[in-house]
């Protein structure tokens, strides 16, 4: 049965538009996004099959896009729409982050960052640039590295943040592998880099390290 022949209320984009976004499921979300479906599947069903393909949203958003326009009902117009709609994301909490202030809404500050960094292949570590007021001036990546591992150099953080004229800052990086517990490594980093910036009067805040969630040295007393 095509999707037209539904009762209205229980059509995805009818549905989104009575009760919000928040009311879909991930496959009507994801159906809303195809717009149609293909010989034999409405919309819902090819997204129901995507999601199981891919073995849930997150994996299907985060694929290459070899892997993604070798998908029934895919190809590269989708995924060049889809990347776009992903940094849409990005700069809208983006600009959430900086309208609200990085310390008045610590829930901003996590969405940006596990959106930024949550499905990264490799390790990038950056950080929040804040002025006096601890609002944000920006977030610089300052190191890629390979899945594993990323060179981060104190020298090239403190002139980042003079560069940006900061006050404090606010570091943060990924493990690829999803556990975002911090290794030893991770907290001799974070105490070398306090001290790079300490002897230019540049506050450490935090270090957020995101995986599948994120983990806050501020908040387990690792600062």
């Amino acid at each position: 049965m095509s999707i037209r022949d539904w009762p209205e209320t229980e059509r995805p984009r009818e549905k989104l538009l009575a009760r919000g976004a928040a009311a879909l499921s991930d496959a009507e979300l994801l159906a809303v996004f195809l717009r149609t479906g293909v010989a034999g599947l409405s919309a819902v069903d090819l997204a129901r099959e995507l999601l199981s393909t891919f073995g849930g949203l997150r994996s299907l958003l985060s694929a290459d896009v070899e892997r993604f326009c070798a998908a029934k009902g895919l190809g590269r117009a989708k995924f060049a729409q889809l990347q776009a709609v992903l940094e849409l994301s990005r700069r809208h909490l983006a600009e959430e982050l900086r309208r609200e202030g990085v310390l008045r809404d610590p829930g901003s500050t996590r969405r940006f960052l596990q959106a930024r960094l949550r499905d990264e292949a490799r390790e990038l570590f950056g950080m929040l640039l804040l002025d006096n007021q601890h609002q944000v001036l920006a977030f610089e990546v300052l190191a890629m590295g390979t899945i594993n591992a990323a060179a981060v150099y104190p020298r090239e953080v403190v002139k980042a943040a003079l560069r940006r004229n900061a006050a404090a800052v606010i570091f943060a990086h990924n493990h690829p592998s999803g556990v975002a517990e911090p290794s030893a490594a991770d907290r001799e980093l974070t105490d070398r880099l306090i001290t790079a910036l300490r002897t230019v009067d540049i506050r450490v805040l935090d270090h957020v390290i995101v995986g599948e969630h994120c983990v806050s040295f501020a908040e387990r007393g690792l600062l």
